[in-house]
């Protein structure tokens, strides 16, 4: 569908990556990886035309749409979210704007008979038979459904854009990509301004997605969820795995292990070649032999084994005094900005070995809780801390709130009190990353992800036995992120921590507050078991599960009520003939629909292995009737199992 082939980006004199050649599929689910600065996101912006590459083409036929997330945003913007969200769908807006002139003219004019006013009424017909074969009539609805799924509420659609912060425009932005379904969807770290029941939405919407998909991310459980083929940049190159990012991370793990023994190998087979040179060098009658081997040792192609990226957080946080049994006492709390109660009336207690998730939708009270408990706004209630609770904060705000003039070296100096400490500054720095003249960096000049590993970091300079933290995995990559739970995992305090990465949250916490909008509620276990308790696949169902729950007690009181009214009747045996026949019927149906579905499936698991392997895959590229017939079998199967779900 769209051939990247040859393609190079220089870089201050050097190639970023070189010769990337490889072909996006129509139903490719592709995640990008990499160290950081590999060029994973400038390969993205020459896919998408933002770019031009210095060597090498994109081939993208005509017919192929490419949508892009644009990191630009409108923030003068005068629409409302539904307004905006509305204008991706351009041409169905002029078929719009020209239908109502149309109409209004018509309206206007009185000659009736005329064959101009004829062909006016012809043409809003025309327009309107159109704009219904497009979805028109269904854009609005469609619109809602993707905004909703995205976070906002029925109320937020009629809301100035301009109102929102950037994080949620940016939701909108993303919601104008997925609205007009290009061919190619390229995301660069959709989930950075999303909460959990967004995520678990978008990955939901990505996987059933009909078309090809490319993104980077830094959520592994995301990437999982969504890709069946990651793209590696390494060593300037890259390496094609049909595979999700955690079967990917295995292969590449068994790729790196051949290639480092093969290049042993070459290695003492060089060498061996290389004192055979010198010995015979030494002897004229041999000299020719020696020039032999020259020419034979400069036509080998040397193996190279690709830089592994060891550059991590590597860090233990200072063991502290353990706290009194009770850490945190919250009384009747609450806190209000103007009308709106965003901590509804709350009283809760925080153990010593607790370890908390605040989970929920953006907007519901999780990061004004977490201030409220660090005393950084005002509130009414009462929060008591324990005996010897000795709390370090990490705040969305602290890495902006970094003095800009101060070097790293100083910022970290300032903030340490502890003498033993103090001496292991550097080295702390150096576990974050910033070595050698790093330190000597003004921290006004620092990206955002260092900012985030300095406010990081400035959390160690004082042993803590509680750790209240809002979303701290922001800006970290994937192997940092891994450090920073092993780190949180091996510290024997109290932990409360705020995030939307469920991969980050996983067997991190053993008790999780869900931040609803009837209020906080506590629940016992970490997120899996929360969500496996609530017998939901994402955080939205858990409200439509409690509405089913509901209407069917409904039913059940109507049917009871129904039982206790009405007299006894005679059995009907024909009635009753003809229910054993629709049952028998109903039965055999549901076992050949299920017979149906197994056949598809193994069909379907018969063509995924011809894709997994690359000797077929090959093969299979341009083959555009397989993926005519993959395309189908999947329909087929997804019919058969809406058909079976709805006989039983």
């Amino acid at each position: 569908m769209v051939s990247v082939s040859g393609v190079a980006i220089g870089f201050s004199g050097d190639y970023l990556f070189e010769d990337v050649t490889f072909m996006v599929g129509p139903n490719d689910k592709i995640g990008l990886a990499g160290r950081n600065g590999a060029g994973k996101s400038t390969l993205m912006k020459v896919m998408s035309g933002r770019r031009k590459p210095d060597l090498g083409s994109i081939a993208i036929p005509n017919a192929v749409t490419v949508g892009y997330l644009a990191q630009d945003l409108n923030p003068n913007s005068a629409l409302t979210v539904l307004e905006e969200a509305k204008t991706a769908f351009a041409s169905l807006n002029k078929m719009m704007e020209e239908s109502e002139r149309l109409k209004e003219e018509l309206n206007t004019r009185t000659d009736y008979e005329t064959d101009s006013y004829m062909d006016l009424a012809m043409r809003m017909a025309d327009i309107e038979t159109q704009f219904g074969m497009m979805g028109g009539y269904e854009s609005d609805e469609k619109t809602i459904k993707i905004l909703k799924g995205l976070g906002f509420t029925d109320a937020d659609m009629n809301r100035k854009l301009s109102e929102f912060s950037g994080g949620w425009q940016m939701r909108v932005e993303l919601a104008k990509l997925l609205l007009t379904e290009p061919d190619l969807v390229l995301l660069d770290e959709p989930t950075n301004h999303l909460d959990i029941e967004s995520i678990v939405w978008l990955e939901k919407f990505l996987a059933e997605y009909p078309k090809a998909v490319m993104l980077v991310s830094h959520d592994k459980a995301f990437l999982d969820k969504v890709t069946n083929r990651t793209i590696e940049i390494t060593n300037g190159t890259i390496q094609d795995y049909k595979a999700n990012y955690s079967k990917y991370l295995e292969l590449r793990a068994e790729r790196r292990a051949q290639l480092t023994s093969a290049a042993k190998n070459q290695e003492k087979q060089i060498a061996q070649m290389e004192r055979n040179i010198d010995r015979f060098r030494a002897k004229a009658s041999k000299a020719s032999m020696a020039q032999s081997l020259i020419k034979k040792l400069d036509k080998i192609e040397r193996i190279e084994v690709d830089d592994e990226d060891t550059a991590a957080m590597r860090f233990r946080f200072p063991e502290a005094a353990h706290s009194g049994k009770v850490v945190i006492t919250a009384n009747h709390v609450s806190k209000s900005y103007g009308d709106k109660q965003v901590i509804p009336d709350l009283t809760f207690t925080v153990d010593r070995g607790d370890r908390i998730a605040f989970v929920g939708r953006n907007g519901m009270g999780k990061t004004t809780l977490a201030k409220m408990i660090a005393g950084d706004i005002d509130y009414n209630g009462k929060i008591e801390f324990g005996h010897n609770v000795l709390m370090g904060y990490f705040a969305q705000h602290q890495a902006k709130e970094l003095e800009g003039n101060n070097t790293v070296l100083e910022e970290m100096e300032n903030a340490t009190s502890h003498s033993e400490l103090f001496k292991q500054v550097r080295s702390l720095l150096g576990a974050f990353l910033f070595s050698g003249d790093d330190v000597y960096k003004k921290v006004k000049v620092l990206s955002g992800g260092e900012r985030g590993r300095l406010a990081l970091a400035k959390l160690l300079t004082e042993p803590l036995n509680f750790l209240l933290m809002d979303e701290p995995t922001n800006h970290l990559d994937l192997r940092s992120k891994e450090v920073l739970k092993q780190a949180l995992n091996d510290f024997k305090g109290t932990l409360i921590i705020v995030s939307h990465d469920r991969d980050f949250l996983r067997g991190l916490t053993n008790k999780v507050f869900e931040f609803t909008p009837d209020g906080i509620k506590e629940h016992i276990g970490g997120v899996d078991e929360f969500l496996a308790r609530k017998e939901a696949a994402d955080f939205r169902a858990i409200e439509s599960e409690k509405t089913k729950r509901a209407e069917q007690k409904e039913i059940f009181a109507n049917q009871l009520k129904n039982e206790n009214t009405t007299t006894a009747q005679p059995v009907d045996f024909q009635k009753k003939k003809e229910d054993d026949k629709e049952n028998k019927r109903l039965k055999n149906a549901i076992a050949k629909a299920e017979e149906n579905i197994t056949k598809l499936e193994a069909k379907l698991a018969e063509m995924d292995d011809k894709l997994q392997n690359p000797e077929t895959y090959k093969q299979l590229m341009n083959d555009a009737a397989f993926f005519e017939e993959y395309n189908k079998v999947k329909a087929d199967l997804d019919r058969e199992v809406e058909a079976w779900e709805k006989l039983i």
